[in-house]
C-alpha cells in the first residue's frame, strides 16, 4: 500500500466525531469473516508462500458461491507456478457499458515469526485489531471483493454493468513476476475495463477511533533506480592521486543532493493542495493553497518544502541510497558506486530522468545506467466525475462531515500496468488507518475492526453505484 494515510491526515483539520460504537457481527459479517481468515493465513510471501494457492481458495469459495467454471480463470506465468491469481466475471445486462475492474494483490511482504508478538500468518483479533501480515496491505481490499461478487451471486443481484475481478500477485516484490504486468501483456481482454478500483486510496484517523479524511488516489509516480558508477586504475594509498574513483562519486552525489527538480501540478496534486490546503488552518496549508494558485510563489514554496511528503508531491525526486566501492583498505579505489532510486512525477520517462541525471553531473567519468525493471509512465488518469463523484456520494452515507481528497501516490501501485493499457486506475476510500501506519510493510501489521467491516461495506455500496 503507497499512500500514507498519517500524512495525509496530518494535513487536515481536527478530529471529526466517531461512528457509533462496535456492534455484533452480522451473519453476512460473520462468513466474510471466515473468508478474510483464511485468505490472511495463507502464506503469500514470495519465499515460502504461494500467492497461487490463496488464489485457488478463493476461487473455490466463489465456484462454492454458484460462479460457473466459465466464470473463473486461474492464471500463472509459465516460469512462476506459485505466483498465480484469479479473474472472476460477473456479469451485467448492458451490451454497451463496459465493465468496471476490481483490482488486489494477494502477495505480502516478508515476516519473520521470531520478530514479531504473534505468528504473522494466524489471524488474531485483539482490543479491537486483526493482527497478522496482509490483515489491511492488500488482503483487506482483495477479500472485500471477493465477499462482495459472492454476495451480488447470492442475492442474485442483476446489475448493468459486467464486474471484473482481478487477484494478483507480485506487487510488493519489484523485479519478480507481477500479475498486473502479466495480465496487461498477456490476457489485456479478460481484464478489459472502462475504469479499476485499486489500493491506494482510503481512510485517516486520529488513532482513537476519529476518522479525519478520506482521500482517492488519483496518479502516482513511476518508480526507477539508476546505478551511478566510477572506475580507475587504481594503485597504492600511499600516493594519492587526483583521479580517485571515490571522491569522483561523492562529487556526482553532491551534485545531485543540490539539485531540485522542477515543480509541477497534475489536476489532481493541484486539487489535492488546494483543498487540503484549505482544511489546515496554518501556514503551511495557506501556503499550499497559494502553491496551487501560482507555482512560481517562491515564498510558498519554501513554506510547503519544509514537509518531506509535500515537498515529494511537487516534483520528481532522486536520492542515493546505497553505496560501495574500494577492493583494500590500503589501496587506491579502483570502483566506486551508488544506487539513486528516483520517484518520476507524471509525464516523464525513465529514460528523460536519467539524461537529466547525466546533465546534472556532468563527468563523463560517471557511468549512470538504468536498472531493470523498468517500468511504463502512464499518464494520470482523469479527475472524472462519474468516478470521483460516487466516490464522495457513498462516503457522505458512511462518513459525514469527512473532507474525501483526491491525491497522488508518491510511490507507485498495480494502477502503473493498468493504466499504461489504457484502464485508468483510483485508489478507492474506505477504510481508514491509524498515525502510525498500522504496521504495514513492517512489524505487527494490524487493521481496526470497525475499519475493515465499514470500510467492506462502504465499497459494497460503491461497486453497486457504478454497476447499477
Amino acid at each position: 500500500m503507497i499512500v500514507r494515510r498519517a500524512i495525509i491526515a496530518a494535513l487536515l483539520a481536527a478530529a471529526l466525531p466517531a461512528q457509533a460504537a462496535d456492534q455484533p457481527l452480522r451473519p453476512d459479517q460473520a462468513g466474510f469473516r471466515d473468508l478474510y481468515k483464511e485468505l490472511v493465513e495463507t502464506n503469500t510471501t514470495l519465499s515460502s508462500g504461494s500467492c497461487t494457492l490463496a488464489a485457488e481458495r478463493m476461487a473455490a469459495r466463489m465456484k462454492a458461491a454458484g460462479f460457473a467454471d466459465s466464470q473463473l480463470t486461474l492464471y500463472a506465468g509459465p516460469d512462476n507456478p506459485k505466483e498465480g491469481g484469479l479473474v472472476a466475471v460477473y456479469p451485467g445486462s448492458s451490451k454497451t457499458l463496459k465493465p468496471i475492474l476490481l483490482v488486489a494483490h494477494i502477495d505480502v511482504v516478508e515476516a519473520k515469526r521470531e520478530d514479531w508478538v504473534r505468528d504473522p500468518f494466524t489471524l488474531v483479533e485483539e482490543n479491537g485489531y486483526f493482527y497478522a501480515r496482509g490483515a489491511e496491505d492488500d488482503k483487506a481490499m482483495a477479500a472485500t471483493w471477493v465477499d462482495t461478487l459472492i454476495r451480488f451471486k447470492q442475492a442474485g443481484y442483476k446489475p448493468r454493468r459486467t464486474v471484473k475481478l482481478a487477484l494478483t500477485c507480485g506487487e510488493e516484490t519489484n523485479g519478480a513476476f507481477n500479475g498486473a504486468q502479466w495480465l496487461a501483456a498477456n490476457r489485456r481482454d479478460l481484464i478489459d475495463a472502462a475504469f479499476a478500483l485499486n489500493e491506494g486510496g482510503g481512510g485517516s484517523s486520529d488513532g482513537k477511533g476519529k476518522v479525519l479524511s478520506q482521500s482517492i488516489q488519483v496518479g502516482e509516480k513511476t518508480f526507477a533506480t539508476y546505478r551511478l558508477e566510477t572506475r580507475n586504475p587504481g594503485g597504492h594509498s600511499s600516493a594519492p592521486r587526483p583521479d580517485n574513483a571515490i571522491y569522483e562519486l561523492v562529487h556526482a552525489l553532491a551534485k545531485l543532493e543540490a539539485y531540485e527538480f522542477p515543480v509541477e501540478f497534475t489536476d489532481t496534486t493541484r486539487t489535492f493542495f488546494r483543498e487540503s490546503g484549505a482544511g489546515r488552518k496554518d501556514a503551511t496549508g495557506a501556503a499550499m493553497v497559494a502553491l496551487a494558485a501560482n507555482p512560481a510563489d517562491a515564498a510558498a514554496l519554501a513554506v510547503v518544502d519544509k514537509e518531506a511528503f509535500l515537498h515529494s508531491n511537487l516534483r520528481t525526486t532522486c536520492v542515493a541510497t546505497m553505496l560501495d566501492g574500494g577492493h583494500a583498505r590500503n589501496a587506491l579505489a579502483q570502483r566506486a558506486g551508488a544506487y539513486v532510486n528516483c520517484r518520476i512525477f507524471p509525464g516523464h520517462s525513465v529514460d528523460a530522468i536519467r539524461a537529466e541525471l547525466v546533465k546534472v553531473i556532468g563527468d563523463e567519468g560517471v557511468s549512470v545506467t538504468t536498472l531493470p525493471p523498468l517500468r511504463p509512465s502512464p499518464p494520470p488518469p482523469a479527475l472524472d466525475p462519474r468516478i470521483i463523484g460516487p466516490m464522495k456520494a457513498v462516503a457522505a452515507k458512511y462518513f459525514p462531515g469527512v473532507p474525501v481528497v483526491p491525491v497522488m501516490a508518491n510511490g507507485y501501485t498495480d494502477a502503473t500496468f493498468l493504466g499504461a493499457v489504457g484502464i485508468p486506475t483510483y485508489g478507492v476510500p474506505g477504510a481508514w488507518g491509524n498515525p502510525d501506519g498500522n504496521g504495514v510493510h513492517g512489524l505487527n501489521e494490524r487493521i481496526e475492526a470497525r475499519s475493515l467491516y465499514v470500510g467492506r461495506d462502504y465499497l459494497f455500496d460503491l461497486v453497486k453505484a457504478y454497476a447499477g
